[in-house]
């Protein structure tokens, strides 16, 4: 059997450690590995690179993923769907994993009611996947970003400014709540609750008056109650996402206008995506490419692998796929304790 392998959307820490464990037990197997190069847009062009030993060794703890990636949707593409099918019938690649979060499985799961043997793998750090607890990415993206509020409180009490960490998060603020709660960040802002000025002025101005400087953690996609979503538009990409950023930038102008006191903004960006990927995502990592290739040489097409408590399962994309995963408004009201 010849397995496809490629990688969608934005980079993320762990993708390299799929790609090594569904070679190391395709290898043990008999199978042939063809890995293909920039995401879904490889497989439309036909952009192929064999993978080997030497091709994947050393791959465990390096961040980023050999086969490159792009935010490529073919069925926006004249002819996409066929496209794939041909490049894949010609190369003789008999089943596909897709590496990826919300848009590229989408796309394997069109995929696969087209008739392609696909299995898919969740990879997001924004960890808003359905039908799994966790993706991998999520937990090095949440130990960057706590790290840089640890650096930030120090120069914040320095300063006495008060200063605002971007993290990412489009729709869900997983990140911005498990690394605000980590860091000891006296106001979070996720995208499921709009916040209000007024009240994280109040905050800021009860802070001061203990004499501390507050640290507020901000997800990209959070906005106001007191007016829409912050939006820094640079046009839209290939599935329609508008890019988000500004809403730092917001929040340190309202703030010192309001306040009088001195705020500063600092967005982590693509710093969260890249380097290193913890332990704990090498690890589940490689039980996701474990299991999927287990999927693959089973039959299970149409599947996605998930972490279940301790246990990897395998779900059907459509299901994964469906909604997102966003937090618990009861669950940020449990850690709002922390918060002023």
């Amino acid at each position: 059997m010849k397995v496809g392998i490629l990688t969608g959307g934005g980079d993320c820490p762990g993708l390299n450690a799929v790609i090594r464990a569904v070679a190391r037990r395709s290898f043990t197997r008999g199978h042939e590995v063809v890995g293909v190069r920039e995401g879904w847009r490889g497989l439309v062009d036909g952009l192929f690179k064999p993978l080997g030993g030497a091709e994947i060794s050393g791959l465990l703890p390096r961040g980023g993923t050999i086969l490159g990636s792009s935010r490529t949707n073919p069925f926006a593409i004249e002819d996409g769907v066929q496209r794939i099918k041909h490049n894949l019938q010609n190369l003789g690649v008999d089943a596909l994993i897709a590496i990826g979060g919300e848009d590229t499985l989408g796309v394997a799961t069109q995929l696969h009611e087209a008739g392609v043997n696909v299995v898919g793998v969740p990879k997001t750090i924004d960890n808003d996947l359905s039908g799994t607890d966790y993706t991998f990415g999520f937990d090095t993206a949440v130990n960057i970003a706590t790290e840089a509020i640890d650096r930030l409180h120090t120069t914040a009490e320095s300063h006495h400014r008060v200063l605002i960490v971007e993290v990412m998060g489009r729709h869900a603020g997983w990140i911005a709540l498990h690394a605000g709660m980590a860091g000891g960040a006296n106001i979070i802002l996720i995208p499921e609750i709009p916040f209000d000025i007024d009240q994280v002025c109040r905050y800021v101005e009860a802070r001061f008056r203990l004499h501390y400087a507050p640290i507020i953690v901000v997800s990209e996609g959070a906005k106001p109650k007191q007016g829409d979503e912050v939006l820094h538009s640079e046009g839209t990409d290939a599935f329609g996402h508008v890019r988000l950023g500004g809403v730092g930038m917001y929040l340190a102008q309202e703030i010192e206008e309001r306040t009088g006191q001195e705020a500063r903004a600092t967005v982590l960006g693509h710093v969260q995506r890249g380097g290193t990927p913890t332990a704990r995502d090498r690890w589940l990592a490689t039980r996701f490419g474990l299991h999927a290739i287990d999927a693959v040489a089973t039959g299970r097409w149409g599947t996605m692998t998930a972490l279940r408590g301790a246990d990897i399962v395998t779900v059907p994309l459509a299901e994964a796929t469906k909604e997102l995963k966003v937090v618990d408004p009861a669950l940020y009201a449990e850690a709002e304790v922390f918060f002023g």
